[in-house]
């Protein structure tokens, strides 16, 4: 982020070799607003981690606090919603209701078992982890969770094991699409200003999420065993 006199921002963007990218309304705000709103950040956050108000009543109660003390404006509140991840979300949730309702979760789950009989666990895993990064690529990363999350936990039960891993491995893959502009905002984000083509992801992004499945596999069974 830089600031300063508009004439003289070009030039220094220049000097930096830096690459712009889209201008957009950035407002600094007063120190005591922005104390206070961390702290009701903090205190939702916390309310959560302790089970004592469930994660959507408490993050809900953060907004109104917001609302009602002035820190943030209504109409701010609406302008900064993402609705089309929202709307993305409201239907990737029935869908994935109706896959557990109508058993496909299982039916997956079991053929995956059988067809991967006599691997151990942890490649089982790393296949998961794969699966949802090539779902990430292309769809919304919570959207993959939703479809992913039953799956896995359908597999973990026809195997008799813990489930912990396998949707530890849905939440780290799903937060992996290197591959491709469209998989996360912050590639699309530089994709115009950095120049780059459609192939240029993969070839930094596939090595990435190689390390990223060579790595996070024995991690994710050393702190969640089965």
């Amino acid at each position: 982020m830089l600031q300063g006199r508009e004439e003289e921002l070009k030039n220094n963007i220049l000097s930096l070799d830096l690459l712009p990218l889209a201008e957009r309304e950035i407002e600094v705000g007063v120190f005591s607003k922005v104390s206070y709103a961390l702290l009701i950040f903090a205190v939702a956050i916390l309310l959560s981690m302790l089970s004592i108000v469930p994660a959507t009543v408490s993050f809900t109660g953060a907004i109104l606090v917001y609302v009602f003390s002035g820190i943030l404006p209504v109409r701010d509140l609406y302008k900064n919603i993402d609705w089309p991840v929202i709307v993305l979300l409201g239907a990737m949730i029935p869908l994935s209701n109706a896959l557990q309702s109508t058993g496909s979760t299982t039916l997956i789950a079991d053929q995956v078992v059988s067809m991967t009989q006599g691997l151990p666990t942890w490649s089982i895993i790393a296949l998961i982890m794969v699966i949802t990064m090539c779902l990430s690529d292309i769809i919304n990363n919570a959207a993959t969770a939703l479809i992913m999350a039953p799956i896995s936990v359908g597999i973990a039960i026809s195997m008799g094991v813990n489930m912990d891993p396998f949707l530890m491995s849905v939440a780290v893959g799903a937060s992996c699409a290197f591959l491709t502009p469209i998989g996360h905002q912050c590639n699309a984000l530089i994709l115009g200003p950095g120049g780059y083509r459609f192939g240029d992801y993969w070839r930094m992004g596939l090595p990435l999420e190689i390390i990223i499945v060579a790595a996070g596999t024995p991690l994710i069974l050393h702190f969640w065993p089965l």
